[in-house]
């Protein structure tokens, strides 16, 4: 189905108020990230799933996978790597470091080259999977969960396996997940409240506002662009062709063999979608936080294909904090041919972390 077909006879939900009425209802169709791809059906599953373990992603040197267990008596997938013998202990007080991915990713996205690049410079990782992403089990029902449950089981994973305060980082949709952890963490009238964090990085971040705002744009300014985001991303069309897949993800120079890669991986991610995008767009924007309790860094990639600069400046604007914008790397610029340009910001970042909070 064509974006103009889609958009024929959907709802909205932009500032020219007759037709952001219209269009509402169908908005999420169009999602700025991999959840684009799923519009939640009425199907649930009868009990929750166990995941056969598949191990579909090879780790690498000095990587281990084990499953935590969440108080629902799921389990999530989780990747960890510790900081090689010889530099072990030389960082005094490192945080460690958590990484959430976003939808059509998994743990493996940063297993690639950030985690062993992090070890290596002194922090432990852990890269975990949420709920019906790769290796994790399934919970019942037509989707993985809310911001608010994706939260909930990233804090149980802090509390029940971290010994100290980490910097949590997202990617995407996972930033927004941060985002709303971020939220119960600090706001103590929620009545509950998370681990505490040494810091969190949003990478290449869904807005707090959601992305209905990216998704307006594109159709404002670029319609060509927004074809193919929804062609990519609701249709799934970056599963079949590599041209797409590149220019939704990637850098136009990244090799096709790395690109059929992650696209491969990709395929087999997202067993069920993250949200209900209907209900996270109207649950959103994510409650404000007040400025200094936690330090944040927002980066964004200058070749977002999904995330543009207006979405990355509205988050920066959001947490008070000054944007930094990678150059030369696109969407997944964990995995992009110049993965180093981002991993290098976000280690000095996290090496100039306030003192009382790495202790």
């Amino acid at each position: 189905m064509s974006l103009l077909s889609t958009l024929s006879d959907t709802p909205s939900s932009f500032s020219f108020s007759q037709q952001r009425r219209h269009h509402q209802s169908r908005i999420d169709r169009f999602s700025p990230n991999s959840l684009l791809s799923v519009k939640a059906t009425t199907t649930t599953k009868p009990l929750a799933q166990a995941t056969a373990i598949r191990h579909s992603y090879d780790l690498k040197e000095g990587q281990k996978r084990h499953f935590h267990s969440l108080p629902s008596g799921l389990k999530m997938e989780v990747i960890e790597q510790e900081p090689p013998a010889h530099v072990k202990g030389t960082w005094k007080d490192a945080p460690p470091v958590v990484l959430v991915h976003g939808s059509f990713h998994a743990s493996w996205c940063w297993a690639e080259y950030w985690m062993p690049f992090f070890s290596s410079s002194g922090l432990h990782c852990y890269a975990i999977s949420l709920l019906g992403q790769g290796e994790s089990d399934e919970p019942r029902g037509a989707v993985a969960g809310t911001l608010e449950t994706h939260a909930s089981d990233i804090a149980d994973f802090i509390k029940q396996e971290i010994s100290a305060p980490p910097v949590l980082i997202g990617h995407s949709f996972g930033g927004l997940i941060i985002q709303s952890y971020l939220s119960t963490t600090i706001n103590a009238s929620f009545g509950t409240t998370y681990p505490r964090l040494a810091g969190a990085v949003l990478v290449c971040s869904v807005p707090p506002s959601g992305n209905s705002g990216l998704v307006w744009r594109y159709l404002l300014t670029k319609p060509i662009a927004a074809i193919k985001v929804t062609l990519s991303l609701a249709a799934k069309a970056f599963a079949n062709s590599l041209s797409l897949c590149r220019e939704t993800f990637f850098s136009s120079e990244m090799e096709d063999h790395l690109v059929l890669r992650y696209q491969e991986l990709m395929k087999g991610s997202s067993k069920t979608p993250l949200f209900d995008l209907r209900k996270l767009n109207a649950s959103l924007p994510v409650p404000s936080i007040q400025k200094g309790l936690v330090e944040i860094l927002v980066l964004g990639a200058n070749n977002d294909f999904i995330v543009d600069m207006e979405g990355l400046y509205e988050t920066a604007k959001f947490y008070d904090v000054e944007p930094v914008c990678v150059e030369g790397v696109a969407h997944d610029m964990m995995l992009d041919s110049a993965w180093e340009k981002g991993a290098q910001i976000i280690l000095e970042w996290i090496r100039n972390l306030p003192a009382n909070h790495n202790s």
